[in-house]
């Protein structure tokens, strides 16, 4: 590579050209999905169709249009038709975060390279930690993602809890842990990676509602018990992804502390409820816990990935992996926090800490405080407006912002509506104006909503009804 090239590349005159006119693209993008200026929250395209489009662009598209392609050909998180995957809109000014992040690329596997970062990170995780009533004991670490988050969690719990050296001499014993039925599917990919195996989840019934049934947690525990299955963790959904509902937070620590079990709370999408003084009496319990998982992306409006993982007791954030990098690490007996690489897996990872910094010094808790109420209320709008529709019926009363439901005809068979719901999910994912998920629920298919933007409104969601009533009378 030429040195002229290497000049163009790294031109700032070149970036700020190319960063003004991609910041016009963005703000515009911005202004007509927030304002549903744009009318539809995708343009459905094939994964066939789609590729071809790319493969061709590559020797054929013009450079200006990669961006607003790009731009074009995504769903739109920001418009207020957007009820889908349980990815945040994200706040504008992270734009810039991440920008910064990927342009400083500091690694932070070690504190030299990442100095700001590594004290932001201790600041933002010091705030959660309190925000759940840990002590000044606990500590924490941000990482890419819940399903990271969660494996490493469970890892530190099988560290803390068993006395055998599983990390450095393998197993000597069958180990389980107990999770309800509902619960995310990396709990049990986690268990999985681990070693466990199938055996070795120990999955408690959901009740009516979809969370753990309680009164089944001494049966599932003495069955296991009894086929020399070595418990060491039971895990709180708060709430499940599927239908958005919490467990019993305050129960299950209660379990956990008869039997001397490490309670985990898979918090990845409503831990973020801390900071709602609506609605954090559904986290009651969440401060006996011994670690935490809250998305940033999810529940307080930051771009993906970026995880935070809370530990009650800060040795068992830094002990969870005991392996040797003498030419990074030193061994420490305190507080490690300036070096994060001894804490996950990663030893490369983003700034994402900035995301958290910038939002909690330019608006305050009250923002997330706003935004969760925002949106769990509005669930419960809706929950009303399916109620006085005689063409719906909801899975469960929702408690978070997380409402499943289906469209019902008494003249249909279980199968055919099943068949019927998932239909209409098609047809609407192919029109484009509305995006909303699947799931099926005890062998019933329901249509699910994620609540995920601040700029929906019960009209929006009003609309969504009579568009899905409408498609089924044609598909009909």
């Amino acid at each position: 590579m030429s040195n002229s090239l290497f000049e163009k590349l790294y031109s700032p005159k070149q970036f700020k050209k190319q960063g003004e006119k991609l910041l016009s693209y963005i703000s515009k993008h911005i202004e007509n999905t927030t304002t549903g200026v744009n009318p539809k929250t995708l343009v459905w395209n094939t994964p066939v169709k789609e590729l071809q489009f790319w493969n061709a662009f590559l020797e054929e598209g013009k450079k200006e249009n990669f961006f607003p392609e790009i731009l074009s050909r995504t769903t739109h998180t920001h418009h207020p038709k957007y009820t889908g995957h349980q990815v945040s809109a994200p706040a504008p000014i992270t734009i810039l975060t991440a920008m910064t992040s990927a342009l400083l690329n500091n690694g932070m596997a070690v504190y030299e390279m990442g100095m700001a970062s590594s004290a932001i990170e201790k600041v933002v995780t010091d705030l959660i930690c309190r925000k759940i009533s840990y002590d000044n004991q606990s500590s924490g670490l941000l990482t890419s993602g819940g399903t990271l988050a969660n494996l490493t969690a469970l890892l530190s719990a099988r560290k803390a809890k068993i006395k055998h050296d599983v990390w450095n001499h393998g197993y000597n014993e069958p180990l389980g842990v107990m999770v309800c039925e509902q619960a995310h599917y990396c709990i049990d990919r986690a268990a999985k990676i681990m070693g466990l195996g199938e055996k070795g989840i120990i999955k408690i019934p959901s009740n009516q509602d979809f969370s753990m049934d309680i009164s089944q947690l001494e049966k599932a525990y003495q069955e296991a018990s009894s086929k020399g299955i070595k418990i060491f963790a039971i895990v709180g959904s708060a709430p499940s992804t599927a239908t958005g509902a919490y467990d019993d937070l305050d129960s299950i620590a209660n379990f956990a502390l008869e039997k001397n079990l490490w309670f985990h709370v898979d918090g990845a999408h409503g831990g973020a409820a801390i900071y709602s003084d609506k609605y954090k009496y559904l986290l009651k319990g969440i401060e006996k816990s011994d670690s935490v998982v809250i998305d940033g992306h999810k529940m307080m409006l930051m771009p993906a990935l970026t995880t935070a993982l809370l530990f009650k007791d800060k040795l068992n954030a830094q002990n969870t992996f005991s392996q040797k990098a003498d030419y990074l690490l030193n061994d420490v007996e305190e507080d490690d926090w300036i070096n994060s690489g001894k804490k996950t897996f990663e030893c490369t990872k983003t700034m994402m800490c900035m995301h958290w910094y910038i939002l909690f010094k330019f608006y305050g808790e009250s923002l997330f405080n706003e935004f969760v109420t925002n949106q769990y209320d509005l669930a419960k709008e809706f929950e009303i407006l399916i109620g006085n529709n005689p063409n719906f019926e909801i899975a469960a009363a929702p408690m978070s912002n997380i409402l499943c439901f289906r469209y019902i005809d008494k003249s249909k068979s279980p199968e055919e509506l099943n068949l019927l719901n998932a239909t209409i999910r098609q047809v609407l994912l192919e029109d484009g104006e509305f995006y909303l998920v699947q799931t099926k629920l005890r062998g019933t298919h329901y249509l699910r909503t994620s609540l995920m933007n601040p700029f929906t409104t019960p009209e929006h969601l009003n609309q969504l009804l009579d568009k899905i009533v409408t498609v089924a009378h044609t598909i009909s």
